[in-house]
């Protein structure tokens, strides 16, 4: 950003150029140049060169019209540009420098210029923050204020830093609604939310600058880490009912016998028939229409053994796997079975994050704890140890059972953790 200030553009004559870029006069002029710039181009301040050569004090000598006897001086920027306008030179310092060439640079003003942008840049985006509904969450305000600390966002130009805010703060709102915003899908594919909110389906891609802070606001809402790696982030998407893409998550089901007359439908019946489990993809969710005869009753485990061992058994009963915890793809199945009028038994393993997940699935559909209560835990403990299992101790901290204020102390005084196979015939003699 060059000094608004016009300044003398009249060529310098040949005899006076020749002298003003003498060699000896070179770093001058360099060091003039930068402590002018510094000074929003005015003349103040001072210089010091060293170390000068018989050349250099010969052409500073002849220029500033006194003898310099040593190899060190000092220059006083205001005498120089008295002296070069009551010579030939007939110009300011500034003046002179900008006829040497290249333009001069006013970096102050370019930074006070800079500064004034990103407030207003800021200043734009927290009032596009306040007309979302994420102005009444708490961590929105930290987010922005973590990203404008961070500075990447203000290393890009400005219509490109604008655009960015604008859209992660628009992504964030459709994310995360207040409960009276319109309705939304309860599961957005990754392309389908970035189409939404930038106009392009590859708009929240990985690695760009706009999915990282989509990402960093996902992780304050949830109180998650930011990830560092490529399964965290596809982890923390689906923590926001965000998948990736619509067909490499599937969730494992069983005996599902939807009354339905498409093909997907007649499909699961079918397999159904011949005791076969089925992967459902979100994409074949979206498709499906799981229309439910009245009441029926899903039993939901935590591991796929579960739904082997109950195949293999030829059960009858409809299964679905939540394959450890529950992914965004689990989840849309079980919210359509519950919005068809399901009821859902809920079984999985016996040690603090089954714990956990089995608290968010009984929450989540008013679930029935499934052989899950304390005397099916103690009954299933001194079992495996009159039989000689070899014993996994408990590990983390304790999480207390929402279906069963006995659990927890159960497992407690015990110490053991029980997975499901524990339980197997069990479950089996359940769903046959």
């Amino acid at each position: 950003m060059t000094n608004p200030r016009a300044l003398d553009s009249t060529p310098l004559d040949a005899e006076t150029l020749a002298f003003l870029t003498r060699a000896g006069l070179s770093r001058l002029w360099t060091a003039a140049r930068t402590r002018l710039e510094r000074n929003g181009l005015q003349p103040t301040g001072t210089i010091r060169l060293q170390h000068l050569d018989t050349q250099e004090r010969q052409d500073l000598s002849l220029l500033l019209a006194k003898p310099l006897a040593t190899s060190t001086t000092t220059i006083h920027l205001s005498d120089l540009d008295t002296r070069l306008r009551t010579t030939a030179v007939g110009r300011g310092l500034a003046e002179t420098l900008a006829a040497l060439g290249p333009a001069l640079t006013d970096r102050r003003a370019a930074r006070d210029a800079a500064a004034a942008q990103r407030a207003g840049l800021w200043s734009a985006a927290e009032a596009a923050l306040s007309a979302t509904p994420l102005a009444s969450q708490p961590w929105a305000a930290q987010w922005l204020e973590k990203i404008r600390r961070a500075g990447t966002v203000t290393r890009q130009d400005r219509h490109t830093a604008t655009t960015i805010l604008d859209q992660a703060i628009r992504t964030l709102a459709t994310l995360f609604p207040s409960p009276d915003a319109e309705p939304t899908p309860a599961v957005w594919g990754r392309g389908e939310l970035a189409t939404r909110t930038t106009g392009s389906a590859h708009g929240l891609d990985d690695g760009t600058l706009l999915s990282r802070l989509v990402l960093r606001g996902i992780a304050l809402a949830s109180g998650s880490d930011v990830p560092v790696d490529a399964p965290g982030r596809r982890a923390l998407w689906r923590l926001a009912s965000v998948t990736p893409d619509e067909v490499s998550s599937t969730v494992l089901s069983y005996g599902l016998r939807p009354m339905g007359a498409s093909w997907g439908e007649r499909t699961l019946r079918e397999r159904a028939d011949r005791n076969l489990e089925t992967h459902l993809t979100l994409r074949e969710l979206r498709a499906l229409h799981l229309e439910m005869p009245s009441r029926t009753r899903i039993h939901v485990c935590e591991n796929p053994c579960v739904v082997e061992a109950a195949a293999d058994a030829g059960c009858a009963a409809a299964l679905i796997c939540t394959s450890g915890s529950a992914t965004t793809v689990v989840l849309t199945l079980l919210d359509a079975l519950a919005a068809a009028g399901c009821a859902f038994a809920y079984h999985g393993d016996f040690d603090w994050p089954g714990i956990a997940l089995a608290n968010r699935v009984v929450e989540r559909y008013d679930a029935k704890a499934w052989r899950m209560k304390a005397e099916d835990y103690e009954y299933l403990a001194t079992r495996t140890q009159v039989h000689g299992t070899p014993q996994l101790l408990l590990a983390g901290p304790p999480v207390e059972a929402v279906w069963d204020a006995e659990l927890a102390p159960a497992m407690e005084a015990l110490g053991i953790a029980l997975h499901e196979e524990a339980a197997l015939d069990l479950l089996l003699e359940d769903l046959g």
